[in-house]
């Protein structure tokens, strides 16, 4: 069956994205940062002909016509609601297989992490990469004989030291899988923890 990643993008507007890192160094100088960071992982990831690398953008409208990504990437809207409810559509409309999805302002993924969170789902219903915050940076779901659970997402704190804890109850007694723990970048002192000297790609 062929693998799908989704890495979900935002338009990169000083106060749209990156804020809490925007309140330590400067709306303009956090989302200058992400905008690098993002085309750095897009690159990084998108040329891997071991999956389908496809694009969720915000907004809808606006990123689906943006400059900013690479176009030889499809692109899918995240639609409404809060991240639940946009990565719930995502598994649910996503071509059949199995479906990881990332965020984008994690700089110490790498193509391996994925092959190793695609791996997991092998013998998993889900696959999870935690966030050393108690969020994650990575949830992935087989989708083969086992339905995505309609109470997915349901009730999870976000933002929170409980939104892995959370995410996990709502699977119910689905098999779950771990992958490597990372650090997000958060706060001014996260940039001076996380570096990545790995090869870039261009597709």
């Amino acid at each position: 069956m062929p693998r799908q990643l989704f890495i979900m993008v935002k338009e990169p507007r000083a106060g749209r994205v990156k804020t809490r890192l925007g309140k330590d160094i400067g709306m303009t100088r956090a989302a200058w940062w992400f905008r690098h960071q993002t085309r750095r992982l897009i690159r990084r990831l998108g040329c891997d002909a071991r999956w389908q690398t496809g694009l969720a953008v915000s907004p809808d409208v606006e990123g689906l016509q943006s400059r900013i990504w690479p176009v030889h990437l499809p692109r899918w809207p995240q639609g409404r609601g809060d991240l639940g409810h946009r990565m719930g559509s995502l598994f649910r409309n996503a071509p059949y297989g199995p479906v990881v999805i990332i965020g984008a302002d994690i700089p110490s993924v790498t193509p391996a992490l994925i092959e190793k969170a695609f791996r997991t789902l092998g013998d998993h219903d889900a696959v999870f990469g935690p966030a050393q915050d108690g969020g994650y940076w990575l949830i992935g779901l087989k989708r083969g004989g086992r339905a995505v659970p309609t109470d997915l997402f349901k009730g999870v704190r976000w933002s929170s030291e409980y939104a892995l804890a959370d995410t996990v109850a709502t699977l119910g007694d689905a098999h779950v899988g771990y992958i490597d723990t990372l650090r997000d970048v958060d706060h001014a002192d996260d940039l001076a923890l996380i570096k990545y000297d790995g090869p870039e790609f261009t597709c």
